[in-house]
């Protein structure tokens, strides 16, 4: 368990995430159609109002998305119950993020729909797989919960004057901070690379994905060692 830790609860790649995650929402949003790859309450809001409205096509636009984040986190469970000795489950799930995102580059402006949903199952995939930093309840692909959170923590400081609640309030705050640069960089490469923008963040899973090697090797070094 210390080495699971290790390998996917650290601050680092946890800010490496969030960092995707606003980059996928800004692309989502900016390229794809005004759809969000992350914020399924948006989407959830928005088919909503467009079914009621009787606009069927431009509802479906945002009700796949939907789905598909949902089916990204059932797939994410099936992976963490199938044992898997060569590689953490948790590497898995970002190498399947990144072949996807790579997909989604080559995918043309009127094929929307397909890439805003692969986008959502891909966001739905890193919800379920990345659900904790330092041991704490985290996402990185959304922010309210981690506002919630910061925000609590930051009051009980000021209750209670004890560190560990600041502390825990700069992870989350760290965490959206890095969710809101991850949209500003993916609207700058969006300016330039257009729909191919989205290779960049399917780099930043990469080296997610190695990270995720270097802290085992070093967990393994640090066990023999205590040995």
């Amino acid at each position: 368990m210390l080495k699971t830790k290790q390998i996917s609860e650290s601050l680092r790649l946890g800010l490496l995430l969030a960092l995707a995650g606003g980059f996928m929402d800004a692309y989502s949003y900016i390229e794809r159609g005004g759809v969000f790859a992350n914020a399924q309450t948006g989407n959830i809001l928005l088919f909503g109002i467009n079914i009621s409205e009787g606009n069927l096509a431009t509802a479906f636009q945002y009700f796949w998305p939907i789905v598909s984040f949902t089916i990204g986190i059932a797939l994410s469970e099936f992976i963490h119950r199938r044992a898997i000795k060569r590689l953490h489950w948790r590497q898995i799930s970002v190498l399947i993020e990144v072949f996807i995102l790579i997909g989604v580059a080559f995918l043309p402006l009127d094929h929307n729909l397909l890439a805003n949903s692969l986008i959502s199952f891909v966001c739905g995939i890193q919800v379920e797989s990345f659900r904790k930093m330092h041991g704490r309840g985290i996402a990185t692909t959304m922010c309210i919960g981690n506002l919630r959170s910061a925000t609590q923590n930051l009051s009980d400081y000021f209750e209670y004057k004890e560190k560990k609640y600041l502390h825990n309030s700069f992870l989350y705050f760290s965490v959206i901070l890095s969710f809101i640069i991850g949209a500003i960089v993916g609207n700058f490469f969006i300016q330039l690379f257009s729909q191919h923008a989205i290779l960049v963040c399917a780099f930043l899973q990469l080296i997610a994905f190695l990270m995720m090697f270097i802290d085992r090797e070093k967990s393994n070094i640090k066990n023999c060692k205590q040995k």
